[in-house]
């Protein structure tokens, strides 16, 4: 089967296309042939070589959401599973691929009404923004900043929030055109990256929602009103200075608080179960889905190029 595999950290051209024999599930686990493959901010990092002395070699292969048709289930796995159309999660890799095996905890079966494209644009982020919010300890009534908010996991997040009944909901973005396209899906209030502007905006808020991390995430410490609370779900712009807690320490009085959030935290069996309401509630047509662009799974390269040079508003899904 064709798969693109990191033959060299560094830009985009590092991906190349690579023939892999066809994987057998393994006991617990399903083959899905793939219809749509979702590209992730983690992916970037991880072929960046950011992320190199977690583990990840040369070699690998990135994507970590795809969905498809079962074509084939592993010892212990109910055989009706084969012929289902499913969203899948391959783990921190594995999804550039044309047939991905994935344990079948991390399975949930679509509604018919959902394209592909969709659920591997909702399947992660959905979820990332869901208990991220969660870890936040957000409630009804609360103010609520995005940091980063032109990506999956921000688009999800702003509307999650929105739903849930945040008092403001604000966003940082690089465009008014794409703060114009946030408005539509709950943003109340669009600031610069910097935190910066917004007619109204409110000048603390109780709860950041940092999709970006990077050397800038300790200036937003000022943007929480007391007791406010800042959890990271990414760094697509690398790692926080390492004296970035001062900034909570200086505020002693404010009672601020800092997390970081990953849903690997999460039990699948909870996973699922959100993932499964969400992608019911968007084939209602009541979350939407951003699909930025469908290409070819031969234009894995081109993707990388164009999540580096920030151009995707929503998710880039490569199709085989």
């Amino acid at each position: 089967m064709k798969a693109f595999a990191i033959q060299a950290y560094g830009g985009p051209e590092g991906l190349v296309a690579v023939d892999l024999p066809t994987p057998r599930p393994a006991a617990g686990q399903v083959l899905v042939a793939t219809e749509a493959i979702g590209v992730g901010g983690v992916d970037t990092v991880i072929r960046s070589g950011a992320l190199a002395a977690y583990g990840f070699e040369e070699g690998f292969v990135p994507g970590s959401e795809v969905a498809g048709v079962v074509t084939a289930v592993g010892d212990g796995v109910d055989a009706s599973w084969t012929g289902r159309r499913v969203w899948a999660f391959t783990g921190t890799g594995g999804g550039y691929v044309e047939q991905a095996v994935a344990s079948v905890a991390d399975v949930v079966p679509l509604p018919a009404d959902l394209s592909s494209a969709a659920a591997v644009t909702l399947g992660g982020s959905g979820v990332v923004a869901h208990f991220g919010l969660r870890h936040a300890r957000f409630t009804p009534g609360e103010t609520v900043l995005v940091r980063g908010a032109a990506g999956s996991i921000g688009i999800m997040a702003v509307q999650l929030a929105a739903r849930g009944g945040a008092a403001a909901v604000a966003v940082t973005t690089s465009s008014a055109e794409r703060g114009e396209r946030l408005r539509r899906l709950g943003a109340t209030h669009v600031l610069d990256r910097s935190g910066d502007g917004g007619q109204d905006a409110p000048a603390g808020y109780d709860v950041v929602l940092d999709v970006v991390a990077g050397k800038d995430m300790p200036s937003f410490f000022d943007r929480l009103d007391p007791n406010g609370r800042m959890v990271a779900v990414g760094a697509v712009a690398g790692q926080p200075p390492a004296d970035f807690g001062t900034k909570i320490m200086t505020a002693f009085q404010k009672s601020l608080s800092f997390a970081a959030f990953s849903a690997a935290t999460v039990p699948a069996a909870e996973r699922s179960v959100v993932r499964g309401e969400q992608f019911a509630a968007a084939a209602r047509g009541e979350i939407e889905t951003v699909v930025h662009e469908v290409l070819p799974l031969d234009a894995a390269v081109s993707a990388h190029r164009k999540m580096d040079a920030g151009e995707v508003f929503g998710r880039i899904v490569l199709a085989p």
